[in-house]
């Protein structure tokens, strides 16, 4: 039996802990169960990979906040033992010491002296010193990365006219220029390659004292080989238990993969991926999304573990089963649509376990795989992650945000009524139909719009959902119960657009995040080329989003997501970078002061990350495995501290 549940947690800095329920785990056989745990292990057993990925001393200083936080023995309650546990609880969240969203370094709020004062009491043999290692060597390295603001100040850097890799911090490459890079991976493809493999995906770029430039994969018994000995045990482990043959057979292929790093193995088993379908538990386990590193080449480590939430279900299989509909009826050119959509799928799911960059803050929806071809030939799957988007839903209940920016009564009245529903449904046609729409014209690079090419995914993807969301066939096939739902969506898109997504900013700072700059782009565009549409108003000395139109938004939304799927399909670098750079980075400071402070007075953390439940077996008295238990009672610090006792591989 579960232990009692309760959505809300702990909060600290600009973050709310949440957790997720596991809906209907009960009902499922042991051996679907015991399947679940064996991928649950395998996707905890990444998590040093992510934090070594986001920065190459963030393993080193998790590991030497931890000692301090377990060992010392001064005031616990002093404003600067407070504020480096504060610090840690942020180091945990974001696998890192840059903000998770935003990628500024945090700046802590407890004193150099203290620190190193605190870390000298710890002792040597509680300390994280390699062979040879003193306590001040360890802290001479430590503290500038730290303290020092111009250290490592973003974790990813996509400022225009900066060489980006010089100036992030994220750990994928040593010694090297961006021009270098990119001529290592352009000298590697072949324009003819209708099948290319994503070159660099799951290796560190290194130059050499000597001038040779060398790509380290991870793999078993490479770079990262540790971890992914024991992720590979526990998949192991998984395969003997699946649902399935076709799920022991893409579990056998990711293992290979692991042990090879050969990305062809790797597309092989993201084809097989796509083809299972019968199961009721699926999962990601690897090295996928690239928005971590500022050229979009190198993919973090991410796990999650689902199973199918078969009424919900019903929903996305509607979309998907008219995915050529949809695609045959959008409004970008004829030239970039696909002729035949084939192997659209798409399932709304129950999170069961999440890891690596997928915890503690999490998509809410994921469409894979990301090779354009194999998208083209095989289809992708999607899902959009049912129990995440209720706990969001319930921790929102209540807390004044609409009351706050919400023009007026009425559009209110018609968020509550649609708001739940057309998100979740928003959700579904980005993630089911929207990356998978449209296609490159041939000799196209999928890597040609560089920095820019997640913005613009993105951004298309949105603007299909967009689009899509206020037609007559989602009433006809019964998605929505009427014509006008789709108006809440558009109304708490723009509004998050061009406003309330701002209160996730620091002053003075930009937007760098992916997905905000494809909502500013989607968002602030629109407000410029259709005024007449839509407006910023003043009421009462606050700014609110006022809309005029919303059948003429839809055609601006047609309008948009056209120059896009062109921008896409030709890979227009030029074109993605005007978009980009004019529409989704610059902030009206006046607007980001205003946003600032009325979103103080609410006393709403911007940021919500997730608690994983404690899985444990139950056995008989023979030894006989007779359960899977669900612990839902474990403390944020409890679960980040077992974490790093129970999976700490590097």
């Amino acid at each position: 039996m579960a232990e009692t549940f309760k959505f809300t947690d702990e909060r600290f800095a600009d973050i709310q802990m949440l957790r997720y329920r596991l809906d209907g785990f009960e009902d499922l056989t042991l051996k679907q169960k015991l399947y679940i745990y064996y991928l649950a292990k395998a996707t905890l057993c990444g998590r040093d990979i992510v934090t070594d990925q986001f920065g190459r001393h963030n393993l080193l200083i998790r590991k030497t906040l931890e000692a301090v936080y377990e060992n010392f023995v001064g005031d616990r309650t002093s404003h600067d033992f407070q504020a480096l546990t504060v610090y840690l609880k942020r180091v945990w969240f974001s696998n890192g010491i840059h903000h998770h969203y935003g990628c500024e370094k945090f700046v802590p709020d407890f004193s150099e002296p203290f620190f190193i004062e605190a870390v000298r009491q710890v002792g040597a043999d509680k300390l994280p010193l390699a062979e040879g290692q003193t306590v001040d060597s360890l802290l001479d390295e430590l503290c500038p990365v730290i303290f020092n603001p111009s250290v490592q100040a973003k974790r990813v850097n996509q400022k225009d006219g900066d060489d980006l890799v010089k100036t992030s911090a994220c750990n994928y490459y040593e010694n090297l220029s961006q021009k270098e890079v990119e001529d290592f991976y352009a000298s590697m493809r072949n324009p003819e390659d209708q099948t290319p493999i994503s070159y660099g995906l799951n290796s560190t770029l290194r130059k050499h004292a000597d001038g040779t430039i060398h790509e380290d994969v991870w793999k078993e018994g490479g770079l990262y080989g540790h971890a992914i000995k024991h992720i590979v045990n526990w998949l192991e482990k998984a395969a003997e238990v699946a649902e399935n043959p076709q799920q022991t057979k893409i579990i056998n292929l990711l293992i290979s993969y692991y042990r090879t790093g050969d990305l062809h193995v790797f597309d092989q088993y993201s084809i097989e991926w796509l083809k299972e379908q019968e199961g009721r538990i699926d999962f990601i386990n690897g090295f996928i999304e690239v928005y971590g590193d500022p050229l979009g080449i190198k993919a973090s480590w991410e796990g999650i573990v689902t199973y199918k939430d078969l009424v919900a279900t019903r929903r996305t299989q509607t979309i998907s089963q008219n995915a050529q509909w949809f695609e045959d009826h959008s409004p970008v050119d004829p030239r970039f649509r696909k002729t035949k959509v084939v192997g659209v799928t798409a399932n709304v799911v129950c999170s069961a376990m999440l890891g690596g960059d997928e915890y503690p803050s999490t998509a809410i929806g994921i469409n894979l795989p990301n090779a354009d071809w194999i998208r083209a030939s095989h289809g992708s799957k999607s899902i959009t992650i049912g129990n995440l988007t209720h706990a969001y839903n319930q921790a929102a209940r209540g807390n004044g945000f609409l009351d706050e920016y919400v023009i007026d009564d009425a559009t209110r009245a018609l968020i509550l009524k649609y708001g739940d529903l057309c998100d979740d449904l928003h959700t579904d046609l980005h993630e089911c139909l929207g990356h998978g729409s449209g296609q490159l014209l041939p000799g196209v690079s999928a890597d040609a719009l560089g920095a820019y090419g997640s913005t613009i995914e993105e951004a298309r993807a949105d603007l299909f959902g967009l689009y899509y969301i206020a037609d007559a066939k989602l009433v006809e096939l019964g998605l929505v119960p009427d014509a006008d739902a789709y108006r809440s969506q558009y109304y708490t898109y723009l509004m998050n657009g061009l406003m309330t997504q701002l209160t996730r900013i620091k002053p003075g700072h930009e937007i760098e995040e992916a997905h905000m700059r494809n909502r500013a782009l989607v968002a602030r565009w629109t407000l410029a080329n259709y005024p007449s549409a839509l407006s910023l108003t003043q009421r009462d000395g606050k700014t609110y989003l006022q809309v005029n139109d919303y059948e003429l938004l839809r055609q601006a939304f047609a309008t948009l997501l056209a120059e896009i799927q062109r921008i896409k399909s030709e890979g227009d670098f030029d074109g993605a970078r005007s978009m980009v750079e004019q529409y989704a980075i610059h902030v009206d400071s006046v607007l980001h002061e205003e946003m600032l402070e009325r979103y103080a007075k609410l006393g709403i953390a911007p940021y919500k990350g997730f608690l994983n439940p404690h899985m444990t077996l139950e056995q008989s008295a023979d030894g006989t495995i007779t359960d899977v238990r669900l612990d839902y009672s474990e403390t944020y610090e409890h679960q980040m501290l077992r974490y790093s006792s129970e999976y700490g591989y590097l």
